[in-house]
């Protein structure tokens, strides 16, 4: 599959009650599923990731170190203890 931004023209058509698009071999798109959004103007086609444990699944998230967390706890009463 090409990273490449150039633009190439496609020709819509009706598959049933349905507008679709021939996508260039150059665009394909992994997998079976799509999610389609629309930006404006534009439609926005992403493929839909599977992944096939939960390891895949947190390795594939973006890391968020830099961002500070609030203090959730802060102006709260201090917890009792409590004896079972």
């Amino acid at each position: 599959m090409s990273t490449s931004t150039a633009e190439r023209r496609a020709r819509l058509f009706r598959n049933g009650r349905n507008q679709a698009v021939r996508i260039p071999r150059e665009f394909e798109l992994p997998g079976q599923e799509v999610v389609i959004r629309k930006d404006g103007d534009c439609l926005v086609l992403e493929p839909v990731r599977k992944f096939n444990n939960i390891a895949e699944l947190l390795a594939s998230w973006e890391t968020i170190e830099d961002e500070e967390f609030p203090d959730v706890d802060e102006g709260l009463p201090p917890l009792d203890d409590i004896r079972l």
